[in-house]
C-alpha cells in the first residue's frame, strides 16, 4: 500500500483542507502516515500570512526531501498561490497547487512520479467563481468536525495577502452542506464548526439568494446534530437574523469570534476595515443584551505602520472597555505585496514587543474575569478525552472545562458545576 504523510500551516481552514486532501488520498488506497515517516508522497499545505509563515513553510518542504529521498513532495496552500515560482525553485518540489484544482491532487501526485517531471497547477485564483466541493472521505476521530462552507475574501484590508491567496469569494451550496453535515453526525462527531475565509460573506455572491443563516439553519435541521459553532466573522457581518437563531435554539453556540484589529479609527482607516470604534461598541452592546453569556472573542494587531502611542493607549482602552472573553494578540507583522508594507512610520519590533506584552496582560485578566463570570453556575459541557487521561471539555461559550471522570464520556454532554480558575479555563463537578 503506498503511503502519503501531510504537514500544515496556519489557520483552520487550512487544516480542514487537508483533512480533505487526507481523504482523496485514502480513497485512492494510500496510507496516511506521520510526517516524519517514510513516505512515497509528501504533502506540504502551506501559509502564506506572515512572512514567518512563509519561512516555516520553505523549510517543511526541504524537511519533506530530505526525509523521503526519491518520493514526491508536493506544495499546495496560500504560498504556493502567491509564490509559485518561489517554490518552483526549492530543489526536491514535484508538484505546486494553489488554492483551487485540488481535487486532482492525487492524479497530480501520481503523474509527476511516473513522467519524473515537476509539475506546476497554479492557476488564476482571480478568476475562480465556483466553490469547489471536495467532500470529506475520511473522517478523523475527534469531537469537533470543521465544516468549510465559504471560499475567497472582499475586504482587501491593507496588511493582508489573503485575497490574493484566496480569490473572489464564492460559497458552498446549502444541499451540499447538509450533506456533509449529515456525514459528520454518522462518523460520530458532536459539534460542527463552520468555517470560511471571508465566512461572514458567505452566499452574498449570490445576490443574497442564501445567508450564512440559512447555512446555520441547514446544519441545526441535520437530525441529532448537538451543536454547531462558527468560526471567525467580520462585525459587520453578524445579522439580526443570526443572533435571533443563538436565541432560539441553545444547540448554536453562544460564541462569537469577532476580530476588531485595533482600538483606534485613524489605524483602522488605515488597515481599511470596514467600521469605526462606535459601530463594532454597538454592536457588542445590542449582541450581550440579547445573549448574556455570549463569548466574544477578538484578534488585535498591534505595531501597525504608523500607530503612535497614543494610538496604541486607544486601542489598550477600547479593549479593556469591550471585556472581551478572549483576546489573541498579534504584532504587525510586514508583508511583501500588500499596501501596508510600504507605509510609512514602521514601528521597531522592540516596541511592538512591549505593546504586545502590554496588550497581552489585559487578556489575560480579561479571561479570568471571564471565567470568574460562571463560578457557582451549571453549564453543559461537551467532553473528550485530556491527555493526561482525565476528561475536559468545551462549554457553548467556549470555556475549557476539566472534570474527574473516565474516557466513556467522551463525545458526550453532560452538565458540570464549576467550581474553580485554572491557569487555562475552569474545574468543575459534573452533576448529571
Amino acid at each position: 500500500m503506498p503511503k502519503v504523510a501531510f504537514t500544515t500551516l496556519g489557520c483552520k481552514v487550512n487544516q480542514f483542507e487537508t483533512e480533505t486532501m487526507e481523504g482523496l488520498f485514502k480513497a485512492r488506497g494510500y496510507e496516511v502516515v506521520a510526517f516524519d515517516q517514510p513516505a512515497d508522497v509528501y504533502v506540504v499545505n502551506t501559509c502564506s500570512v506572515t512572512h514567518l509563515g512563509e519561512r516555516k513553510s520553505r523549510q517543511l518542504i526541504r524537511r519533506a526531501a530530505r526525509t523521503g529521498p526519491g518520493a514526491t513532495v508536493v506544495v499546495t496552500g496560500c504560498y504556493a498561490q502567491v509564490s509559485p515560482g518561489e517554490v518552483e525553485a526549492i530543489p526536491g518540489v514535484d508538484v505546486i497547487v494553489g488554492t483551487q484544482d485540488r481535487q486532482r491532487i492525487v492524479d497530480l501526485a501520481e503523474e509527476a512520479a511516473a513522467s519524473r517531471r515537476q509539475i506546476r497547477a497554479v492557476g488564476d485564483i482571480m478568476a475562480a467563481d465556483v466553490f469547489e466541493d471536495i467532500p470529506l472521505f475520511a473522517a478523523p476521530g475527534r469531537t469537533r468536525a470543521f465544516l468549510k462552507i465559504q471560499e475567497g475574501c472582499a475586504n482587501f484590508c491593507t496588511y493582508c495577502i489573503i485575497p490574493y491567496a484566496r480569490g473572489p469569494l464564492r460559497s458552498r451550496p446549502l444541499d451540499s452542506i447538509g450533506r456533509e453535515a449529515a456525514k459528520f453526525v454518522a462518523a460520530g462527531f458532536r459539534e460542527i464548526v463552520l468555517t470560511g475565509i471571508h465566512l461572514g460573506a458567505y452566499g452574498l455572491e449570490t445576490g443574497g439568494a442564501a445567508t450564512l443563516t440559512d447555512a446555520v439553519r441547514t446544519v441545526l435541521a441535520v437530525p441529532d446534530v448537538a451543536r454547531v459553532r462558527l468560526g471567525s466573522l467580520e462585525s459587520i457581518e453578524v445579522s439580526d437574523a443570526l443572533i435571533a437563531a443563538m436565541r432560539e435554539d441553545e444547540r448554536l453556540c453562544p460564541h462569537l469570534h469577532l476580530p476588531l484589529q485595533a482600538g483606534d479609527d485613524g489605524i483602522l482607516a488605515a488597515m481599511n476595515r470596514h467600521y469605526t470604534t462606535a459601530e463594532y461598541r454597538d454592536l457588542i452592546r445590542g449582541i450581550r443584551e440579547r445573549v448574556p453569556d455570549i463569548a466574544i472573542t477578538t484578534d488585535i494587531i498591534v505595531g501597525f505602520p504608523g500607530e503612535t502611542a497614543e494610538q496604541f493607549a486607544n486601542t489598550l482602552a477600547f479593549a479593556a472597555d469591550m471585556a472581551f472573553a478572549r483576546i489573541h494578540v498579534f504584532p504587525y507583522s510586514r508583508r511583501q505585496g500588500t499596501p501596508a508594507a510600504a507605509f510609512p512610520g514602521q514601528v521597531s519590533e522592540a516596541e511592538k514587543k512591549r505593546r504586545v506584552a502590554a496588550l497581552q496582560a489585559l487578556a489575560d485578566r480579561q479571561a479570568v474575569a471571564f471565567h470568574e463570570r460562571f463560578l457557582g453556575r451549571e453549564l453543559m459541557v461537551l467532553f473528550e478525552p485530556a491527555a493526561d487521561g482525565g476528561i475536559e471539555g468545551l462549554t457553548g461559550n467556549y470555556m475549557r472545562v476539566y472534570a474527574e471522570g473516565d474516557s466513556g464520556l467522551a463525545r458526550k454532554i453532560r452538565p458540570v458545576r464549576l467550581r474553580g480558575l485554572l491557569r487555562d479555563g475552569l474545574w468543575g463537578e459534573i452533576v448529571g
